[in-house]
């Protein structure tokens, strides 16, 4: 690149490389979404049509920045753990942060109409970012505990509310003042005496939220080959193993999951 007597001003930017040896987590959230789930007509209190749309962005993003180990969502947000060894971009955080969170967005508004195709959108939504550094794998493994752990205690609430709201017709403010100093097992007490609901019947990705993770899979496709001998061509199925971003519904916070899938967090994958 030619020098000039203006490249002076590159030394005004700021170091901002990730420490070595640590995971990096970058961790995006939609920009005030209470209102754009108003406006959009989102169902309550869990509505599938925007939770595959988070997934399918996310699934899109560790597809475009393989360097990412694995995800998990819940709600309105996503979080992206890469690799403790990346070099990618030099580590630099903004590089990390503003790819992720770019990629996200644009997603979100591309993939809109494949879930909501009956509701146009509104204007274009909006997603912040932040990057968290984890010094070790425990401490990894408990921020996402963490985030399953609030996805479950926001869930239970949500699901407890708009019960009250819309099948015993209280008002929000009077649903949220019968529930204040309840706790999980009065919440449950509840949905089954009330609404005849056991909560932990209700699916998985509404009480666990979803786990992304890189996995072998096998693909069957039909292909057309002329064989020795034929004069017409004859359709054969052909297996190919490839690997793809799988989403997961399932509890993260205890050792099973990591016990049968050892090679996320291993050093070398």
């Amino acid at each position: 690149m030619a020098k000039s007597k203006f490249e002076y001003v590159r030394d005004f930017e700021a170091d901002d490389t990730c420490l070595p040896n640590c995971w990096i987590v970058v961790r995006l959230d939609g920009r005030n979404f209470h209102r754009f789930a108003e406006q959009h007509e989102f169902k309550k209190p869990n509505d599938d049509r925007a939770l595959h749309l988070m997934t399918r962005c996310a699934q899109t993003v560790m597809q475009e920045l393989e360097d990412i180990a694995i995800a998990y969502g819940q709600s309105d947000e996503y979080s992206f753990v890469f690799k403790r060894k990346s070099k990618w971009f030099k580590r630099r955080a903004s590089k990390f942060m503003t790819h992720v969170v770019s990629q996200f967005a644009s997603s979100y508004v591309f993939y809109w109409k494949d879930y909501f195709k009956d509701q146009q959108l509104l204007y274009p939504p909006g997603f912040d970012g932040r990057i968290v550094l984890y010094p070790s794998t425990q401490n990894l493994k408990d921020y996402l505990s963490w985030r399953q752990a609030d996805c479950h205690i926001n869930n239970l609430y949500n699901t407890v509310f708009w019960m009250l709201v819309q099948r015993s017709g209280l008002t929000p403010v009077q649903a949220q003042d019968r529930l204040q100093g309840t706790l999980a097992g009065d919440k449950n007490e509840i949905l089954f005496s009330e609404f005849n609901i056991n909560y932990n019947n209700e699916p998985l990705m509404y009480r666990k939220g979803t786990v992304l993770i890189w996995q072998k899979v096998n693909e069957v496709t039909t292909k057309k080959i002329k064989l020795p001998k034929e004069t017409e061509e004859q359709e054969i199925e052909v297996t190919r193993t490839r690997t793809k971003v799988v989403p997961l519904h399932c509890d993260i916070i205890g050792d099973q999951f990591w016990e049968e899938y050892p090679e996320i967090l291993a050093e070398d994958s």
